[in-house]
C-alpha cells in the first residue's frame, strides 16, 4: 500500500507515536493561548477555530517536512507559514493576526524540534510564549473584558472630540459597559461604520 502513493510502511508505530507526543504538547499550549486568553479576553469563537486549525495544519507539515531533505523542508515551511500569513479573504486586525502568528509559531516549534532539544527546553519555549501572551493580554485587561465587532451608523460620533458622547450612545443602545471602541472601516456609500467595542462583563448600571 506505501508502495501505491510513494511513501514508506503502512504503519511505523514507533513514528505514529512521536507524532501523537508532539501533537499533545502542542495542543495543550495551543489551548492555554486559545482558551484561557484569547477568548477570554476578545471573546470571538470564528478566529479561535481559525487558530487552532492553522496550529494543527503547521505542526503536521513541519513533521513530515522533517522526513525529506533540510533544505527543501525548510523552504517548504517557510513558503507554507508566510503563504498562511496572507492566506485570508478579510481584513484581519492585527492582534488576531498576533495570535495566528503565536499559533504558527507554537507548531513549528514542536514539529521541528530534534533530538538536540530537550524535553525542558521544549516545554520551556512553549511555556514562555503562552506566558508571555497571558501575562501581557491578561494583566492589562484583566479578566472580564471582552470584544465585538459592530455595524454603527453614528458617523457623527466617530469624529475626534466626541468619545464620551460615542461611549454613552454605544451604552444606551447596547446595554454593554462599553470601556472603548476601535473603528475599522467606513462606509461613506451606506454611512456606516465597523467598529470593535470593548466592554466589561457586568451591565452597565
Amino acid at each position: 500500500m506505501g508502495q501505491l502513493i510513494g511513501v514508506g510502511s503502512l504503519v511505523d508505530w514507533v513514528e505514529v507515536g512521536k507524532l501523537a507526543g508532539r501533537l499533545a504538547v502542542d495542543l495543550v499550549f495551543a489551548a492555554l493561548v486559545i482558551q484561557v486568553v484569547y477568548l477570554r479576553v476578545h471573546g470571538r469563537r470564528d478566529h479561535a477555530f481559525t487558530c487552532y486549525l492553522f496550529n494543527v495544519v503547521t505542526l503536521c507539515l513541519c513533521v513530515l517536512l522533517r522526513k525529506g531533505p533540510a533544505e527543501l523542508g525548510f523552504a517548504l515551511t517557510l513558503f507554507g507559514v508566510f503563504g498562511i500569513l496572507r492566506y485570508r479573504t478579510e481584513q484581519i486586525r492585527s492582534r488576531d493576526l498576533t495570535y495566528l502568528f503565536i499559533l504558527i509559531g507554537l507548531g513549528i516549534i514542536n514539529g521541528v524540534a530534534s533530538r538536540e532539544v530537550s524535553v525542558a527546553e521544549l516545554f520551556l519555549a512553549n511555556a514562555v510564549i503562552a506566558g508571555f501572551t497571558a501575562g501581557l493580554e491578561l494583566g492589562r485587561r484583566g479578566h472580564a473584558e471582552q470584544s465585538m465587532p459592530l455595524c454603527y451608523d453614528r458617523l457623527d460620533l466617530l469624529h475626534p472630540g466626541h468619545e464620551a458622547s460615542l461611549l454613552a450612545d454605544l451604552r444606551s443602545r447596547t446595554g454593554l459597559a462599553i470601556v472603548r471602541v476601535e473603528t475599522e472601516r467606513i462606509d461613506c456609500l451606506r454611512d456606516a461604520a465597523e467598529i470593535i467595542i470593548h466592554f466589561r462583563r457586568a451591565p452597565v448600571a
